[in-house]
C-alpha cells in the first residue's frame, strides 16, 4: 500500500475519540494515588513532575525538553526514518511534528490523552492508543521511533519489540534512542510525582547501547547501524537480517 493509501486510511480513522482532560488530579484510589495518565497529563501542562524508583533519588522529568519545538539532535536522530513512521509514545508530539515537517507520513501515538491533544495542536495526526490496541497501518509502516527512552514502555523490551516487527513492513526499521555505554539494562517499579500526588506503580525498563542487540535478536531484530547525537545521545536502527 502506497504512502498516499495510508495518510488517507489516517484522515479517516473513526476511533479513538479524544476525551476531554480532567481538570484537577481525581480518581485517587484507597493509598490516595492517580492514574499514570492523569498525573503526567498535569506534567504536560507544566506542573513540576519526578520520577521515583529508577534509582535511588528522585528524578526530574525534563518536561521541557519534551514539550519544546524538535533541536539539531533531535533531527539527528529522525533522519534515520524512512518514509511513513509511527511514532509510539509521542508525547506532546516534538518528534512527530519535525517528522511531518521533513515531509514524512506521521502518526503519533500515547496512552495520555493530554499528550495526543497537544499532538494534534501541532497539526499531527495523534491517537490515544497502547502500542498493543489495534492500530491503522499495521504490517505497512516504514519505520518505528522509539524516542527518548520509550523502548522501556512496560518493562519488557523484547515484547514491544515483537509487537513493533508486527506493526512494520517486512523492510521496515526501528529507531530507538537508548541510554550510553555502561549503563545496563535495568527493569523498576516506577511512579510518578505531580501536584503532591504520586501515580499507581508501573513497569519501566532502562535499555543502554550495550544490550540493545541481545534483546532485538531475540525477536528477530538485528543492528543495522549505531549513531550518537551530540555528547550524551544514543541511537540504532533495528532491521530484520536481510
Amino acid at each position: 500500500m502506497s504512502e498516499e493509501h495510508l495518510s488517507a486510511e489516517l484522515s479517516e480513522d473513526p476511533f479513538s475519540p479524544l476525551e476531554p482532560p480532567a481538570g484537577v488530579l481525581e480518581a485517587l484510589d484507597d493509598d490516595g494515588q492517580a492514574s499514570f495518565t492523569t498525573v503526567f497529563s498535569h506534567a504536560l501542562r507544566g506542573e513540576p513532575c519526578h520520577v521515583v524508583g529508577l534509582g535511588p533519588e528522585p528524578q526530574h522529568l525534563p518536561m521541557a525538553d519534551w514539550t519544546r519545538e524538535a533541536d539539531a539532535l533531535d533531527q539527528s536522530l529522525i533522519s534515520q526514518c524512512v518514509g511513513s513512521t509511527l511514532d509510539i509514545g509521542c508525547g506532546p508530539g516534538r518528534l512527530s511534528a519535525a517528522l511531518a515537517e521533513n515531509g514524512h507520513v506521521v502518526l503519533g501515538i500515547d496512552v495520555v490523552h493530554e499528550a495526543v491533544g497537544q499532538t494534534r495542536q501541532r497539526g499531527v495526526a495523534a491517537l490515544r492508543r497502547d502500542v498493543f490496541d489495534r492500530l491503522p497501518g499495521e504490517g505497512r509502516w516504514r519505520s518505528a521511533l522509539l524516542a527518548d527512552g520509550n523502548v522501556g514502555i512496560g518493562g519488557d523490551p523484547e515484547a514491544l519489540l515483537k509487537r513493533v516487527r508486527q506493526l512494520l513492513d517486512p523492510t521496515g526499521r526501528v529507531v530507538v534512542e537508548v541510554a550510553s555505554p555502561g549503563i545496563p539494562f535495568t527493569t523498576h517499579w516506577a511512579a510518578l510525582e505531580c501536584a503532591g500526588t504520586r501515580s499507581r506503580p508501573f513497569r519501566w525498563s532502562v535499555v543502554g547501547i550495550d544490550d540493545i542487540g541481545e534483546i532485538a535478536a531475540a525477536v528477530g531484530f538485528g543492528v543495522a547501524s549505531t549513531h550518537r547525537h551530540g555528547e550524551d545521545r544514543w541511537s540504532v536502527v533495528l532491521e530484520e537480517p536481510r
